[in-house]
């Protein structure tokens, strides 16, 4: 799987500007899956037969888009001014280098230089408004050549090993979502299960909403990437998540509170299997889960993710073990959950 995870990552996929990362991921499933097709908002929709039906109507989602920035203005000197899209903090942005749409201008985020500040200008960290993209061109016209207002930027980030068996790169979260789900698609699922690759969560939770809506599920699976705090400066009782205690299991968010006796019976048929999880223990954030569980009559809804340090940054860390347990509890799920569990 940590091939595949490359591959993902490394595609472009900004929210609203999905189209690469899913023509990959078509690639990768149109020999293994029943049924597939793009809604109109962007969702690539997956049906794959099982050996067996199921009762219960399953959805499994995972989202396809990373966060990112659009061009919101190119300045007369050909720098361009920056909207983000999903949550970004400025400080971790300076001397990022970046590619520009879909021709993948290279460029690099910048400000003025420190001697060009006053003493109160250091005081206070950058806001994104100070900040710009320069593409190495001396006017707009140059930089239209290349670029336009609307389009978008990801960050210029390789995909590399490192450490005692960690992997950094850009859109971790979700790309391990998506790997995951591949992963399911191409061994096979014990019984019919809809997969949605959704489009819009960084800005909303907003493919998730038609997903489901197409599907009108019994019971849902969101497959995620979540913070993982486990690094200088954070307590232990507000570090979420760690690294190395395999996948985290959502108790409640802010967009969705978890079954109780689901949650239970999944974890406890985890740990019979030998499957490394942790509760993920923060209240803070949420996921897809928080649109499909909405949808209909409701659904019943489950969640896991891998703890990724540093998420919505430039450099995503993983530690890759903690992938597999995310790969086995989402099988698990798939064969075990159940309405009255």
């Amino acid at each position: 799987m940590k091939e595949l995870l490359k591959e993902l990552c490394l595609c472009s996929g900004v929210s609203g500007y999905e189209d690469e990362i899913r023509a990959c991921i078509e690639k990768k499933i149109e020999a293994y899956a029943d049924e597939m097709y793009t809604d109109p908002l962007g969702n690539l929709m997956v049906f794959k037969k099982g050996a067996a039906r199921r009762k219960e109507k399953m959805l499994v989602c995972a989202h396809m888009d990373e966060v990112g920035f659009l061009i919101r203005d190119i300045t007369a000197d050909g720098m361009l001014r920056l909207a983000s899209v999903g949550g970004i903090d400025p400080r971790i942005l300076i001397g990022r280098k970046m590619e520009v749409g879909a021709k993948r201008v290279k460029g690099v985020i910048s400000l003025k230089a420190i001697h060009l500040t006053t003493a109160e200008e250091r005081k206070v960290a950058a806001s994104l408004d100070s900040l710009y993209i320069d593409i190495g061109v001396s006017s707009k016209k140059e930089a239209e050549q290349l670029t336009f207002v609307g389009d978008y930027a990801t960050f210029d980030s390789p995909f590399r090993e490192f450490g005692d068996q960690r992997i950094k790169c850009k859109a971790i979260d979700d790309r391990i979502g998506c790997a995951v789900m591949i992963k399911m698609i191409e061994e096979g699922v014990p019984y019919d299960t809809w997969f949605a690759f959704t489009v819009g969560e960084e800005i909303g939770l907003r493919g998730a909403l038609t997903a489901a809506g197409a599907v009108k599920p019994d019971i849902s699976l969101v497959i995620e990437g979540t913070t993982a705090g486990d690094i200088p400066g954070v307590p232990e009782h507000r570090r979420v998540v760690s690294q190395g205690k395999g996948a985290a299991v959502y108790l409640a968010d802010k967009a969705t509170i978890y079954k109780r006796e689901l949650v239970r019976s999944i974890t406890e048929k985890a740990t019979q299997a030998g499957i490394r999880w942790q509760y993920r223990v923060s209240m803070t954030g949420g996921n897809d889960s928080g649109s499909i569980h909405l949808t209909g009559d409701g659904a019943l809804a489950f969640a896991i993710a891998a703890p990724c340090r540093y998420i919505h940054s430039a450099c995503n860390v993983l530690y890759y073990p903690d992938a597999e347990e995310v790969l086995r509890l989402a099988k698990l799920f798939v064969k075990e959950a159940k309405l009255d569990a």
